[in-house]
Formats: C-alpha cells, sequence, structure tokens
C-alpha cells in the first residue's frame, strides 16, 4: 500500500534538487594554501624535482668559486733563482728587492702570474691587494644589483643567466688584459657578475623546497663552493700561465649556461609574489608529478597573507587568476622596525664573519707548503663543518648554532693570538687557526639560509644582497688585518667571532617558521603566534 500524502511526495521531488545543491556547494569550496603548506600537503617537501633542481642550480657556486679564488693562483708571488755567472744576487735573500736586475728570474717565466708579468713587486706589492680588493669592491655592487634585478623583473632564473653571461664575457677577456690597469677593470667587472652568482642561485635552489627540509638543503649549497675550490686547485696545476688559467676557470660558466639553465625552473615564490598565479599553480603541479603526488584542483595557491586574512577569503581565493605583481626594496625593509633590526643584526654578522673566515684563510695558505696541495686542503677542511652544521641544523635551530660557531672560532682565535711563533707553539697557533676556519665555515654556511628565512620573498634577495655586500667589505678588510702579523690578527679575529655571537643573541630563530611571501604577511604571523605556523584556510 502505498501514501498519497502530498507532503511526502513534495520531499520526494525536492530531494533530488537539495542533494544537487549541496554536491555544488561542495564542489565549489576551495582549499587556500600557501607555498609551504602546499609542499607539506601535496607537492612533497624534497622529493625527486626539488633533488634535481637542486643540484643543478648549486653548481653556479663552483663558478663562483672559480672566478672568486683564481687570484690565489694569478696573482701569486712565483719562486725565483739567480741566473750564473751574474753577480749582484743572493740565492738566500727573503725577497727580490734589492738585488741587481738582471741577476735572477722568476721560475716558469713572466706568464706565471700577473706579480711576474708586470713586476708587481717591492713598491708596487700594493697593486697585487689593490686588484683582490677591486675585485671584492665589485662583487659588493654586484650583489646589491642583482639581489634587486632577482626581486623584480629579471627574477632569479634570469639574474642567474645574466650574471653567467657576464662572468663568460669578463673572464676570458681579463686572460688578454694588456696591461696592469686593464686587467684590474676587468677584474672588478669580473667581480660585480660575480656578486650575483651564489646570491641568486642559492634562493633559486633553496624556495621550492620545503620548510622542515629547507635548512639541510641550504647548508649543503656550499659543498659546491667547495668542491669548486678543489677543482681550480687542479685546473691552476693544469695551466700554470695566468692567462690560460682565466680562460680555463672562465669556460665552465659558458658550460653552465648552455648545459644546465635550460633545465632549470623559476622559483613559485618569485612567480607568486610578481602575480603571476597561473604560472606558480602550473609549477606546483609540475612539481607534485614529478614527486609522485597529486595537486587536488580545488586547491588555490596564494600568498601568506591572503591565508591569515579571514575576514576577505571570497575576494582573495575565488580564482587562481593572475593578480596585481607585489615587489620590495630595502626600504621597505628599513621602513618596518622588526626587518630594519634583522638587516642591521645580519650585516653587522656577516661583515664580522667574513673578515674571520677570509682572514683566517690567507694565514692558513700562509703555511709554507706546496700552493696547490694546501688550497686543496683548505677546501677538503672546511666540509666537515658544513657536514655538522646540517646536522645540528634542524635539531637545535639556526639561532643556537650561530652563536655556538662564532664563539668556538673566537675562542681558538684568542688562544692564537696567546701563542708565540715560535718552536711549539708556532703548531699549537696553526691548529687554532684551523680550527677556527673550521668553526666559522659552519657560520658562514648557516648565514645564507638563515638571513634568508629572515625576511619575505618580496625583499629577500635584496636583504640577502645587503648581507652578502657586507661580507664583501669583510673580505676586503682581511687582508689589512692579515699583514699586521704577528698574534694581532688572531686578536682582531677573537674579536670579531665573538662579537658575531652576541649580535646573534638578538636574532629570532625561524627553525619550523613559515617562509613568508609578503612584509604584512610576516608581520601577522610574527605577532600573533597561533598564526605563525599555520597558512592554510579552507573557503
Amino acid at each position: 500500500m502505498t501514501s498519497c500524502d502530498p507532503g511526502d511526495r513534495s520531499s520526494d521531488l525536492r530531494a533530488p534538487l537539495i542533494s544537487a545543491a549541496k554536491k555544488s556547494a561542495a564542489e565549489n569550496e576551495k582549499e587556500k594554501l600557501c607555498i609551504d603548506d602546499m609542499l607539506q600537503k601535496y607537492c612533497g617537501e624534497f622529493g625527486p624535482w626539488q633533488v634535481w633542481h637542486f643540484v643543478l642550480t648549486s653548481l653556479a657556486w663552483a663558478l663562483e668559486a672559480f672566478h672568486t679564488m683564481v687570484m690565489i693562483f694569478a696573482d701569486r708571488e712565483p719562486s725565483w733563482r739567480c741566473l750564473d755567472g751574474y753577480s749582484g744576487c743572493d740565492s738566500n735573500a727573503p725577497s727580490v728587492c734589492g738585488l741587481t736586475p738582471g741577476s735572477w728570474e722568476w721560475l716558469g717565466g713572466p706568464v706565471s702570474s700577473t706579480v711576474a708579468e708586470w713586476g708587481l713587486v717591492c713598491e708596487e706589492k700594493y697593486k697585487v691587494g689593490l686588484a683582490q680588493a677591486l675585485f671584492f669592491g665589485g662583487c659588493m655592487i654586484g650583489a646589491g644589483v642583482f639581489g634587486h634585478f632577482s626581486d623584480s623583473f629579471l627574477g632569479r632564473k634570469g639574474s642567474l643567466t645574466a650574471v653567467c653571461v657576464l662572468n663568460t664575457i669578463f673572464g676570458c677577456l681579463t686572460a688578454f688584459s694588456p696591461n696592469y690597469w686593464g686587467y684590474v677593470v676587468l677584474r672588478f667587472l669580473t667581480g660585480f657578475s660575480t656578486g650575483g652568482v651564489g646570491l641568486c642561485a642559492f634562493v633559486l635552489a633553496t624556495e621550492p623546497v620545503g620548510p622542515t627540509k629547507r635548512g639541510a638543503a641550504g647548508m649543503s649549497t656550499f659543498y659546491f663552493f667547495s668542491t669548486g675550490i678543489a677543482l681550480l686547485a687542479g685546473i691552476a696545476y693544469i695551466y700554470p700561465s695566468w692567462r690560460e688559467l682565466y680562460i680555463a676557470s672562465s669556460i665552465p660558466s659558458f658550460l653552465f649556461l648552455v648545459a644546465v639553465l635550460p633545465f632549470l625552473s623559476e622559483s613559485p615564490r618569485w612567480y607568486l609574489v610578481r602575480g603571476k598565479v597561473n604560472e606558480a599553480t602550473k609549477l606546483m603541479r609540475a612539481i607534485a608529478k614529478s614527486n609522485g603526488n597529486h595537486l587536488p584542483s580545488g586547491v588555490i595557491l596564494t600568498l601568506d597573507e591572503d591565508t591569515n586574512d579571514t575576514d576577505h577569503h571570497h575576494e582573495t581565493c575565488f580564482s587562481s587568476n593572475d593578480k596585481e605583481a607585489m615587489s620590495g626594496s630595502l626600504i621597505d625593509v628599513i621602513k618596518s622596525p622588526m626587518t630594519r633590526i634583522r638587516l642591521f643584526l645580519a650585516v653587522a654578522i656577516n661583515f664580522l664573519c667574513s673578515v674571520v673566515y677570509y682572514g683566517l684563510s690567507l694565514n692558513v695558505v700562509n703555511l709554507g707548503t706546496n700552493l696547490y696541495l694546501n688550497v686543496l686542503l683548505n677546501a677538503v677542511a672546511e666540509m666537515p663543518a658544513f657536514t655538522i652544521t646540517a646536522i645540528l641544523l634542524d635539531k637545535y635551530g639556526r639561532k643556537p648554532l650561530a652563536i655556538g660557531t662564532l664563539w668556538f672560532s673566537g675562542i681558538f682565535c684568542l688562544v692564537g693570538s696567546l701563542m708565540k711563533s715560535i718552536g711549539i707553539w708556532k703548531v699549537v697557533r696553526m691548529v687554532c687557526g684551523i680550527l677556527g676556519i673550521f668553526g666559522m665555515a659552519g657560520t658562514y654556511n648557516l648565514l645564507f639560509i638563515y638571513t634568508m628565512e629572515l625576511f619575505p620573498t618580496v625583499v629577500r634577495n635584496a636583504a640577502l644582497g645587503c648581507a652578502t655586500q657586507a661580507a664583501q667589505m669583510g673580505a676586503i678588510l682581511a687582508p689589512f688585518v692579515v699583514v699586521l702579523g704577528g698574534g694581532l690578527p688572531f686578536a682582531v679575529f677573537a674579536a670579531c667571532g665573538i662579537a658575531g655571537g652576541v649580535f646573534a643573541f638578538y636574532l629570532p630563530e625561524t627553525l619550523n617558521k613559515p617562509l613568508y611571501d609578503t612584509m604584512a604577511g610576516m608581520e601577522d604571523g610574527e605577532s600573533t603566534p597561533s598564526t605563525a605556523t599555520v597558512c592554510t584556510s579552507t573557503v
């Protein structure tokens, strides 16, 4: 027996309509995620795509090592010997200064180095330091310029392409320098382009990596720099002529340009802050697919400040169409009290760290051993510091590790300053120097990932560029500290290391914090503990 109640019949007729409406509402519901959450939830934090992209991008660090450290071999003062049958030459003399011209000769001839070819000895010796200082001066300017370009219209990949082109051109032209001043100008221009290599490569390599893997990945980039130094020692041994060496050390930049860069992708974070949401979403889907995962069509990629803005979800997340491009500069960093303090501390620490790192590197080179072997051993000695720091980075955090490595180096430098340069104490001082550079190599490595995490995407490269400029200023100052001689350099390095650790006390911890996209997103996230690690929502 069936019911003929009109109410029941009306309910049955409405049921399909209600079900369809619920289904439509469910389909229209969009999940709103920032890049960090999307990597963790759907794409994978460090899958095959990120590994491949990271390794290829980080090869650029070896290029920076080539263009920076080539001066060790090209500008060296070669050995000399007295000529038979000539008077006025003492083979036991500490230098060629005061010897009769024509009574001696350079081993390897004038082509062995710039010092031999242009006579950069005695009263002309300052020109060697001048050429090196101007190279680092170029690096300082280039870091700021390309840091801004990579945050703005060129992007990370575009800026890396530009610096590789310039490095290839300027590096090869240096080999044909007609005189000293032409050489100085080309070294300055090479420094200008080299200043942007590591900066752009580091950000491009680490931005697609998830937050829990980013620290270890960022620390690993410096293995490529140390490997580049070790390879350069071999290249310099094969090509003893400084002109040939400049060509041999510049060709890898061209090879990277044609064989590696075409396979690299632009940073999804740069796409996002520039308003290219469709490109960013497409790239995130490619990352998920390559990692064996799936990114649902209902997931919306957005800036972290939009995910924290719960009052305007419908306006900011209803579609993934392109949005207005966002950019920032150092002026924006300085305007914000939060980032202004961070920038000052990052600049100070990078400067002090660079003085110690490059200063101790020069002291280790003065051990009187084979130059090629010495450079190789110095590069290898840095690698354990990178490994230990990478292991401890996510366990103890960035801040304690920065303080610890700075003070580790500072303490051993202080001990070294108290040692005399005689007998066994000379060996003790050498060991203190090695341990000092071991600790500072770990700090130098850590500072890149730490500085990167302190600033949002829109100003990250600009801030990194500013910190890199400070480091280049420290590199320029380091040789002048070394020439003080005795225990004074160690005392200066000790003061710098300890002071750097004190400055690090005032930096915030960034372990497991999100990598913010905008200034507003960072300020909202840092001021609200409940949203500092959460940037997902559902519309």
